[in-house]
C-alpha cells in the first residue's frame, strides 16, 4: 500500500509491499493481457464518470480490492454506478478481473497499481462511497507511517467524496483499529461516524459481503471483526 508523508496530503510516499505472488494460471495471465487493457484506468486525465462510463453515473472507488470479491458483489448490486477499483497485487487483479469476466461485469474499471495516483486525478467531490476493507497493518510502530488509515490520505478521501458521501472501513486488526480511529477523531471536521450502537460496527451492514480474507480471519485465526462506516460532512 501506499501512504501520504505525513503533514502534506499531497505527495506521495513510495509504494510499499510485494507486487507479484505465485505464478498465474493460463486464463489469468489471458485476463491481464487482454480484458485488462480494455477496463483500465486510463493512465493520464481527470478520472470521472464520463471518461471511465460515459455518462454521468454515481462513482464508487475501492482501495486494495484484494481478490476482488466485495468489488464485484457491489458492482453486480448497483449496476447502474460505476466502480473503480485499485490494487498493487498482480494476483489480485487477476483474481477480479476473472470476476468481471465470469459475471460480465460492465461497470467495473481498473487500475493494477497505486490506488491514491487514481485518487487524486478524480475531482473534488466526485465519489458516492469509498471502500478501505483490511488494509495492511503494518503492526509496527515504526512503520505506522505506511497506513493508508493516515491524516494525509483521510484529507484526500474527504475531498473526493461528495457531501453526503460514505467512507467504508473495516479490519480485523485490533492494532490497526485503535490507530484508524485515533486518526478518524482528528477529522470529526470532515466526517461523521454513523453508528448508534455497539452492533453498528460489530455487525457487517447489510450490502457488505465478506469477503474470502474476512472468513479465514474470522474462522481460521478467531479474529474480531469490525466495520465502520462515516459519511462526510
Amino acid at each position: 500500500m501506499t501512504a501520504y508523508k505525513e503533514g502534506d496530503p499531497t505527495t506521495l510516499a513510495r509504494l510499499y509491499g510485494r507486487s507479484v505472488g505465485k505464478k498465474l494460471r493460463k486464463y489469468q495471465q489471458g485476463l491481464v493481457d487482454t480484458l485488462l487493457p480494455q477496463i483500465a484506468v486510463p493512465a493520464e486525465g481527470p478520472v470521472t464518470a464520463q471518461a471511465l462510463f460515459g455518462d454521468n453515473r454515481p462513482l464508487h472507488f475501492e482501495i486494495g480490492f484484494g481478490g476482488g470479491e466485495h468489488l464485484a458483489y457491489r458492482a453486480d448490486l448497483l449496476p447502474d454506478h460505476g466502480f473503480i477499483g485499485a490494487e498493487p497485487f498482480v494476483n489480485g487483479v487477476a483474481q477480479a478481473l476473472t470476476h468481471v469476466a465470469d459475471q460480465r461485469l460492465a461497470n467495473i474499471r481498473l487500475h493494477h497499481g497505486d490506488a491514491l495516483e487514481v485518487l487524486q486525478r478524480v475531482p473534488d467531490g466526485a465519489l458516492t462511497l469509498l471502500y478501505l476493507l483490511h488494509p495492511d497493518p503494518w503492526p509496527k510502530a515504526r512503520h505506522a507511517k505506511r497506513r493508508m488509515m493516515n491524516d494525509g490520505p483521510v484529507r484526500l478521501f474527504a475531498e473526493k467524496l461528495k457531501p453526503g458521501g460514505e467512507f467504508r472501513f473495516g479490519t480485523d486488526h485490533a492494532v490497526y483499529l485503535r490507530h484508524a480511529l485515533m486518526v478518524m477523531q482528528r477529522h470529526t471536521d470532515l466526517f461523521d461516524w454513523v453508528v448508534e450502537t455497539p452492533e453498528n460496527w460489530q455487525v457487517r451492514p447489510s450490502g457488505w459481503p465478506e469477503t474470502r480474507y474476512e472468513h479465514k480471519a474470522r474462522t481460521v485465526y478467531g479474529h474480531e471483526v469490525w466495520y465502520f462506516r462515516f459519511r462526510r460532512r
